[in-house]
């Protein structure tokens, strides 16, 4: 029997990695304890995928825990034990601002977490393709300090600095740089899932990513940037932009994308490998750039304010240079860009955020 586990089952990662894993896997075991509500609201909830998985996937097996919980997570590993294949990671607290109001959940979900996470792995299933959904936050502020040119629509790069073509990589330092207590966390995290590969020979990889997005997201203020500015384009909820006169540039991967990702990984796996991931210069945008397509998408003035103070060690500018993924994996291709990505979550959206 061949075993798939996935937390954050519900999640827009989660949910995309779980539906295409009941295809390929003889039961696909999804943890997911709704932490999204807590954290966000009613509006952030992640029940409705969940439901959905189970409605569609017949051997999809919900298991409502959290990944903090020991004795929970050893009874799903002991029970497949060596069934177990694939792990993907995906269960975080994402927010920033969320992370500062409680330093200590935001550390013990992400942080502790994957250390639950990791030794279950370690105990139960040794050979199996452990994945770790990471951020580019580990970065801290670091990438401000680029050599950055203002334009009329966004911040870029200076294109005499190697980054202004192929985006940031890997050799990037993460220390002494500010973080935010949310990119510590998930820091702390990253280190240790490459740990884990690297000390113990575990089949670890930790993906390093930028925005990531797709219809299955529950975006809220706080956290899910293209899928929250649609929505709030879409129904006429009003948003803020926070600094940087909201030329801020991100590049922007599709959740389908990212789980291509992850199965190049698990067919070719390497130990305590680390890999900055997202849209490139494919996909990548500033936040009016965004609200423009969201606007003309929609067909309707998007109602928006400004608060001139940037979110606390958040970024000017970022594009992943994902060439060495791509090197390392070159059947994964991306080929999406940011208007495709929009045109797709307003067309999917529209019914759920109407009803």
């Amino acid at each position: 029997m061949s075993v798939a586990v996935v937390t954050g089952a519900g999640g827009l990662v989660g949910s995309s990695a779980c539906r295409k894993y009941a295809r390929e896997f003889d039961v696909v075991v999804g943890v997911d304890n709704d932490s999204r509500a807590a954290f966000f609201g009613a509006e952030a909830s992640t029940g409705w995928a969940v439901s959905r998985l189970v409605a569609e996937c017949p051997n999809f097996v919900h298991v409502d825990a959290d990944i903090r919980d020991q004795e929970a997570i050893g009874k799903v590993f002991a029970e497949y034990g060596s069934d177990v294949g694939l792990i993907v990671h995906a269960a975080a607290q994402p927010s920033h601002d969320w992370a500062a109001k409680e330093p200590l959940t935001d550390f013990g979900v992400n942080a502790v977490g994957t250390m639950v996470m990791l030794e279950a792995t370690r105990r139960w299933s040794p050979e199996a393709v452990f994945i770790f959904t990471s951020t580019n936050k580990v970065y801290g502020d670091r990438p401000n300090f680029l050599p950055l040119v203002e334009r009329d629509t966004r911040w870029e790069v200076d294109p005499s600095h190697p980054a202004s073509e192929q985006g940031i990589d890997e050799s990037m330092s993460i220390d002494t740089t500010k973080h935010s207590l949310f990119g510590v966390s998930k820091a702390a995290a990253d280190l240790m899932v490459q740990e884990y590969g690297r000390y113990f020979g575990m089949k670890t990889t930790a993906l390093r990513a930028g925005c990531l997005t797709g219809p299955a997201h529950s975006g809220t203020e706080l956290h899910g940037f293209l899928a929250y500015l649609m929505k709030c384009a879409a129904t006429g909820q009003p948003y803020r932009i926070f600094g940087y006169e909201g030329k801020q540039v991100r590049d922007n991967l599709h959740s389908d994308d990212l789980v291509r990702a992850f199965s190049e990984i698990y067919r070719d796996p390497r130990c305590g490998e680390v890999y900055n991931i997202g849209g490139g210069r494919v996909s990548d945008c500033s936040m009016l750039e965004a609200i423009d397509l969201c606007e003309r998408i929609a067909d309707r003035r998007l109602i928006w304010s400004y608060e001139p103070t940037a979110r606390s060690g958040d970024h000017i500018w970022w594009v992943s240079d994902t060439r060495k993924f791509q090197s390392h994996y070159p059947g994964w291709t991306l080929d999406r860009s940011v208007e495709d990505i929009l045109r797709q979550l307003y067309a999917e959206g529209m019914e759920r955020w109407e009803s």
